[in-house]
């Protein structure tokens, strides 16, 4: 597993879905609003037994699209293995960590770790990645990824924690190579801006 491998999952898409929170048939309901939507990057945290549930639900109803589902939230090692078990195809995690990265990596799944500073951004590429998801996005702003690619012209940013159809457009402008969203799915209003992004 290597930043590659998330480039080929995430090849060609703008938006992620984050389904938090919601029940097992609430999740799999909105990934598929999001299916439709042509928004195929789907995470569903997974951090207690609702999340991990609902992830599986989401993964069984993926692979009937052959659809993959990644796995947020995922903090530490134990988390990995009930995930990897579930059959989530990525993880991604509100910070860096390096044996999480490692042992998803070890279990077949690439890993988007979160950063908020220069130097998890070079920690994570000592790691071998090359993908970093920008946490929290709404209070790092669209400035920050755009200065991020002066010293770092090659890491690849998914803008995540406060974005919406409103304000994904700045996060792209700016150099992010995705964008996350997740309440804006069960928004009508913001279908239409979803769609076109």
């Amino acid at each position: 597993m290597s930043g590659d491998d998330l480039e080929r999952m995430f090849e060609g898409h703008r938006v992620m879905a984050i389904l938090r929170g919601l029940s097992p048939q609430e999740t799999v309901a909105v990934a598929t609003r999001a299916w439709d939507l042509g928004i195929t990057v789907v995470e569903v945290p997974a951090r207690d037994p609702q999340g991990l549930e609902a992830m599986r639900a989401t993964v069984r109803a993926g692979a009937e699209r052959g659809l993959a589902v990644g796995a947020g939230t995922v903090v530490d090692t134990e988390q990995v293995r009930a995930v990897a078990a579930a059959g989530a195809a990525f993880t991604v995690a509100p910070g860096f960590d390096p044996e999480v990265m490692a042992a998803s990596e070890a279990a077949g799944m690439p890993h988007l770790p979160g950063v908020a500073t220069p130097s998890e951004v070079q920690a994570v590429l000592r790691a071998g990645g090359r993908w970093v998801k920008a946490f929290p996005a709404s209070v790092l702003g669209p400035e920050w990824i755009r200065a991020l690619h002066g010293p770092f012209p090659d890491v690849r940013v998914v803008a995540t924690g406060g974005v919406d159809a409103r304000n994904a457009p700045d996060f792209l402008k700016a150099g992010a190579a995705l964008v996350a969203v997740g309440s804006a799915l069960s928004d009508p209003d913001q279908i239409p801006a979803l769609r076109r992004l």
